[in-house]
């Protein structure tokens, strides 16, 4: 429309142009029009001749009258544009105030010529009224309301355009402002996000006694690596595939004598359950040789550790607990209570419809196992594996348990015999590759272990590292494989005794001796602490000593393990008055007053230079050499020994009484002490002792 208006504009523009010029010159006619009116009003003749020519004047006027009121009327097209109207308003503006300025210089300069004309001429042109003051000023006047008119409409006009503006303006910046606070409440919520993921990552951190996935790498490990044709038997097994396809089956119970692979045989299970899409799979490995793995407390935050990984959103059941008592809150006496409790919310989650628990070596959980047992029991949406030995207590409580099925690997000697004999052909061929044998040697060693196995993975395992040691040569292998008789017992009695015929029997006794009381595995560096003879013995030394004995303990990452928790039993049930001649409590006694010794002598004020008092435990990195390595053992384990000591040796020498020796540590080095507990993170483990009580 806008488009067409303007064309049209235009178009007639020349037209306007002349008519404009017709119009100025019937304005002056127009002029002396009303005198002529009258003058010839007296003659009839004269009117009629008159009245011709004013319809002439009327009818030549229209055309030009028309045309200016056009055009007049389409000036108000201007308001009907935002800033355009603005504009053209202004246009008008300039225009109409040229033209009141023109009117009025002109009104002057006729004014001015006015006044010096001879009054006769003035009187003339005034009766005939040339000058039309009255037209004139009714113009200035016309062109004066114009401009009035024109400044009303184009400041309503700007201050429409200025509110518009302000409108806009506003709009924009509450647009703005609504980013701004989207922003900030999007920030707000990353911030709460990663604030909660924080405290959610250092609930994990506090909950994480050990990761059981680590546990197994390291067993799998340390027994030479998992070999699948030793445990794929169990996956045809009538009573494995009745547990897994049942659903009304929750509990399998692999059980069997020490030896049988039942460690190895569900480090195989858990390989293939894993490989099944969409299965949530947590599991356990309990351990006696380790403190902290061979308790029902631990064995449930294990459980929880690995469920939380594989679904975060379960960390809620465990927030509640951290939030409201932090760390302790899975270390203190009611934590059994607290961990059962948060595990039997977690497990009627949908999420974890299907899922499967585990848990290795119950026998090996020595303490609170009857709640442990008690609990697997209770029905659940869930299913259980667990495997133990053939132990009367775990028997009576796993009895209890509806829907159960009991895999007892000593009915299974067949499917096991089977498995052993291909565990012998792998260790064989390994032996043959490194020892280099002849075809006659290799069928030898193969038929030996073949017909003294008795389907005992570990019996194989322990001859075969016999063999494996550099120092049995390739020509004595066969007479040395006739010493090892068959049979667990039978075979740690013929090591026993070629380690007491050895050089370094006495040696060798008291690393056994430290094995067998310590409440973890330790490290070669606090062993030598805590052994008197090896004080001055080094490193390498140090481990061909371990390698002697070879068939009951073994060194992985620089520490100690026992081969297997049947080793442990043997040395403690019928070994123990050669290893331990004057009794479990002496050698507490004598590990106490070494650690004690150990400390004093190394522990001082600011022990890792950390200058700065009140520093971050999370930002603390043991420098290196670390002063603590050797004496991290005895530093959290010192008090252990010495309440399990002899009473009668806890007395002697006024070791408790003032003066004594203890007396003199608290005294000299107490605070040292806690310093360097605290930067062994282990302050929450000796809590209760740190209160240093008066057993004197």
């Amino acid at each position: 429309m806008q488009q067409l208006v303007n064309e049209g504009l235009d178009r007639t523009q020349k037209q306007a142009s002349i008519k404009q010029g017709i119009e100025e010159g019937l304005q002056a006619v127009q002029a002396v029009r009303g005198i002529v009116d009258k003058a010839v009003h007296a003659s009839p003749e004269a009117s009629v001749a008159w009245a011709g020519v004013c319809l002439g004047l009327e009818i030549l006027s229209n055309p030009i009258n028309e045309a200016r009121d056009n055009r007049k009327g389409i000036w108000y097209w201007n308001l009907n544009k935002a800033e355009q109207s603005s504009a053209g308003l202004r246009v008008q503006l300039e225009k109409h105030v040229v033209q009141l300025y023109q009117n009025i210089l002109l009104y002057l300069v006729k004014s001015i010529c006015l006044y010096y004309r001879k009054w006769a001429a003035v009187i003339v042109r005034d009766m005939i009224k040339i000058d039309d003051w009255a037209g004139q000023l009714s113009e200035i006047e016309d062109a004066e309301a114009a401009v009035q008119r024109d400044m009303e409409q184009y400041n309503t006009e700007e201050s429409k355009i200025q509110l518009r503006k302000l409108t806009d303006t506003a709009s924009a910046l509450e647009m703005n402002l609504q980013d701004i606070h989207s922003a900030i409440q999007d920030q707000t919520r990353q911030q709460e996000k990663r604030h909660q993921d924080d405290r959610d990552k250092q609930c994990l951190k506090d909950l994480r006694e050990t990761d059981p996935r680590d546990d197994k790498t390291r067993i799998q490990e340390t027994k030479g690596g998992l070999l699948r044709d030793s445990y794929r038997w169990i996956l045809d097994n009538d009573d494995f595939q009745r547990w897994r396809d049942d659903s009304q089956s929750q509990l399998l119970w692999i059980k069997g004598d020490p030896g049988k692979g039942k460690t190895m045989l569900l480090c195989g299970i858990i390989d293939e359950l894993e490989k099944k899409p969409g299965t949530c799979l947590s599991y356990f490995f309990c351990q006696a040789t380790e403190e902290r793995l061979s308790n029902a407390t631990a064995v449930l935050r294990g459980l929880i550790y690995l469920l939380v990984e594989q679904q975060p959103s379960l960390i809620s059941h465990v927030r509640e607990l951290h939030d409201r008592a932090g760390k302790q809150g899975f270390e203190d006496g009611n934590t059994w209570q607290a961990l059962s409790k948060i595990l039997r919310a977690m497990l009627n989650h949908p999420c974890l419809d299907g899922a499967i628990l585990i848990i290795d070596a119950l026998d090996e959980c020595k303490a609170n196992r009857h709640q442990l047992l008690s609990f697997i029991t209770k029905p659940s949406r869930i299913k259980w594996i667990v495997s133990s030995r053939n132990w009367l207590d775990i028997e009576e409580k796993l009895d209890k348990a509806e829907h159960k099925v009991r895999l007892h690997l000593e009915l299974n000697k067949d499917s096991i015999s089977k498995a052993v004999d291909t565990y012998i052909g792998y260790k064989v061929d390994q032996l043959a590759r490194d020892k280099k044998y002849d075809k006659e040697t290799r069928h030898a060693v193969e038929t030996h272990l073949t017909s003294n196995a008795d389907g005992t993975f570990l019996w194989v395992a322990l001859v075969c590292q016999e063999l494996a040691d550099p120092k049995v040569r390739k020509r004595h292998t066969l007479s040395r494989l006739q010493s090892f008789p068959p049979g667990l017992d039978s075979l740690y009695a013929r090591m026993i005794e070629h380690i007491f015929d050895s050089e370094d029997a006495r040696l060798c006794k008291e690393v056994l001796a430290i094995a067998l009381v310590v409440y973890r595995p330790i490290t070669l560096n606090e062993l030598k602490v805590l052994a008197e003879l090896l004080e001055d013995v080094d490193q390498d030394d140090l481990e061909e000593i371990i390698s002697s004995c070879g068939s009951f303990l073994t060194r992985r990452q620089g520490v100690v393990y026992f081969v297997h928790q049947s080793a442990k039993d043997y040395l403690l049930n019928k070994a123990s008055s050669d290893i331990l001649p004057s009794g479990t409590a002496h050698q507490h006694h004598a590990l106490f007053s070494r650690s004690l010794g150990a400390l004093s002598e190394t522990l001082r004020r600011d022990i890792y230079s950390l200058t700065t008092p009140g520093f971050s435990i999370d930002q603390v990195s043991p420098p290196d050499p670390d002063p603590l390595s050797s004496i991290r053992y005895s530093c959290v384990y010192w008090v252990d020994h010495l309440d399990n000591s002899n009473p009668a040796e806890k007395m002697s020498n006024n070791k408790l009484h003032d003066g004594g020796l203890v007396y003199n540590f608290i005294q000299t080095k107490y605070l040292y002490w806690l310093e360097s507990l605290s930067l062994l993170r282990s302050m929450s483990m000796r809590q209760h002792w740190c209160s240093v009580p008066n057993t004197a």
